[in-house]
This record gives C-alpha cells, sequence and structure tokens, in this order.
C-alpha cells in the first residue's frame, strides 16, 4: 500500500484500528458474534488455529505466523467503521478534501521556464471531482501510479495554474512522495 492510498484510508476513519494482533482477533470475533468458525473462514485458516490464538490458556496459546498477521489486519481494515466510511467519502466527493502532501514537483513548460524539480510542502483544497476520480481508480485497481496522476493533474490545475489564472501549458511532474494525507470536511 503507497502512501496516497494509506492517506486516503487514514481520512476515511475517524477511531484508529486496534494496534495489536490480540486486539484486533478479539474485533473479528466481535464482529462475527464470537463465532471461531466464522472469523477462521474469513481468515482462511481451521477453526482449531482460531482458538489456539485467542484461548485464554498460557500453555495452550499460539501466536499467529506473519502471514495470517497480514491477514488478520486485512480483514480488520475491511470492516472497520464501515458507515463511517461510508459517510465521509460521500463527504469528500460531495464538497471536496484539502490535500497535505511533501513530495517532488517539476515542471514540463515553454522553453525559458524553471522545470528542475524540487521538494515542496503543498496544502490545498481540491474539488469533490478529484475525490470522486480517486475513489474509482481506487476501487478499480489502479496502483499508485495512477493515483499519483491524478492528484498531479488537479494540483496543476488548482495550485500551480490557479484554475487557469496562469502558466498555461504547465504539465506537473510529481514524484517522491514522502507523505500524502487528506482532510475530509
Amino acid at each position: 500500500m503507497g502512501q496516497i492510498e494509506q492517506g486516503l484510508e487514514r481520512a476515511l476513519r475517524t477511531r484508529p484500528i486496534p494496534s495489536s494482533t490480540e486486539a484486533r482477533l478479539r474485533f473479528l470475533l466481535t464482529t462475527h458474534r464470537g463465532s471461531t468458525r466464522k472469523v477462521a473462514t474469513v481468515l482462511g485458516v481451521s477453526q482449531r488455529t482460531v482458538q489456539r490464538w485467542v484461548t485464554k490458556r498460557s500453555g495452550a496459546r499460539r501466536p499467529p505466523g506473519p502471514l495470517q498477521v497480514r491477514a488478520i489486519e486485512e480483514a480488520v481494515l475491511a470492516r472497520w467503521q464501515p458507515r463511517v466510511r461510508a459517510r465521509r467519502r460521500a463527504q469528500a466527493e460531495a464538497e471536496g478534501f484539502v490535500f497535505h502532501t511533501r513530495a517532488r514537483f517539476g515542471f514540463t513548460a515553454r522553453a525559458g521556464s524553471s522545470d528542475d524539480p524540487r521538494v515542496r510542502w503543498i496544502n490545498h483544497d481540491l474539488p469533490g471531482e478529484v475525490a470522486r476520480e480517486l475513489f474509482a481508480a481506487r476501487d478499480a485497481g489502479a496502483g499508485e501510479q495512477q493515483q499519483t496522476v491524478i492528484l498531479a493533474r488537479a494540483l496543476g490545475h488548482a495550485y500551480f495554474r490557479e484554475w487557469g489564472r496562469r502558466a498555461h501549458g504547465l504539465h506537473i511532474a510529481f514524484s517522491d512522495v514522502e507523505f500524502a494525507d487528506f482532510s475530509i470536511g
């Protein structure tokens, strides 16, 4: 998961996901009404394996391996605050969002312009159309590169060309993203 994808996920949540594997397993058990069988089906392991992970007896307890820890994390992310996520996504698509980033920006413009890439901090309002395009690309399985292209085009228009008032013909190169955050509402 890239910086942009992580930023979108953080923006859609109002509370942090449980940090420990044990807390994540408790959350999964709670969402499946305590059924270790249903949790095992979701994670692709046996029911007995889930029982070993959550038992209170210290001698019988076995921690999940790295692949299972990743599967647990993905299962929790998929089920964490679904209504809040839907509401915040709809709000971003309707009202827009503020994009915060530190990345390398370069330019392709007419001869005589300064096009040397440099690292910039940018905090700028972007409209709901950009949010719709980003979410649609993410839902379609687009990678970090495609999302970067969408944001570069939006920042080029909104920030560097000031909504078409200056720097006509300027094309933005957006790379080396150090962080990307989104503020909704």
